[in-house]
């Protein structure tokens, strides 16, 4: 019986030999999988329950392999078929185009804003309020487009990081422009291991590198 069992796909409905030995054969039941329709008979045999491997195949979507003596059973999703990179499931969300345009336009003034201060204090010229508000307002409209550009929870962020960006310019800005309206003069050297300035250059490389990867990095130099 155990050839036979092997051979024909009835072999794991149960052992010949333990029925006959069963003392008392229970009523067939049923065994049935949440979630599908169908339903396949259990066969109880010395408070033991049995199922046709046919049926249990057949109920679970599953597909039945015989190798030598082995009897192997596949179930949906067990199978040998190649999974998806979880890098693609897992890559966070990147920074919207729009934004990114604006982005670096906002950048670009906050930078033009910084080199005309540069300019202006290693070569002596004066640093009066009428002259850098203009600098100033160019840099804000370009902020304020960057920030109506953010639709992401990313660019959301990352606009937050640039308008510490801008924040931390104009803080810089006007500790020039008081010190130039109290002394009239400003050293050239006035940028040389300036901490403000140093952030102000590492977060603005910060952000550079966002745009260009597309992706947010939280960055300490802009807080």
């Amino acid at each position: 019986m155990s050839s036979l069992s092997i051979r024909m796909r009835f072999a794991i409905l149960l052992l010949l030999s333990l029925v006959a030995k069963a003392q008392t054969a229970q009523l067939p039941t049923t065994l049935t999988i949440a979630g599908q329709p169908d339903q396949v008979a259990l066969i109880q045999v010395n408070g033991k329950s049995y199922v046709d491997i046919d049926s249990l195949a057949r109920i679970t979507h599953g597909s039945l392999k015989f190798q030598g003596n082995q009897t192997i059973l596949t179930l949906p999703g067990s199978g040998s078929a190649p999974t998806q990179p979880t890098t693609q499931a897992t890559r966070a969300p990147e920074l919207s185009g729009g934004f990114l345009s604006a982005e670096i336009e906002s950048l670009t003034q906050i930078r033009e804003w910084r080199a005309a201060l540069v300019y202006a204090i290693q070569n002596n010229y004066p640093v009066t309020d009428n002259w850098v508000s203009g600098l100033r307002r160019s840099a804000d409209a370009k902020l304020q487009l960057a920030i109506a550009a953010s639709v992401t929870e990313p660019d959301q962020k990352a606009a937050a990081l640039l308008k510490n960006e801008f924040t931390n310019m104009q803080q810089m800005s006007d500790q020039f422009l008081t010190t130039h309206a109290k002394a009239n003069y400003i050293p050239p050297d006035s940028f040389d291991n300036n901490s403000l300035d140093q952030k102000i250059l590492s977060c603005e490389h910060a952000l550079i590198s966002m745009a260009a990867s597309k992706q947010f990095q939280d960055e300490i130099s802009c807080h």
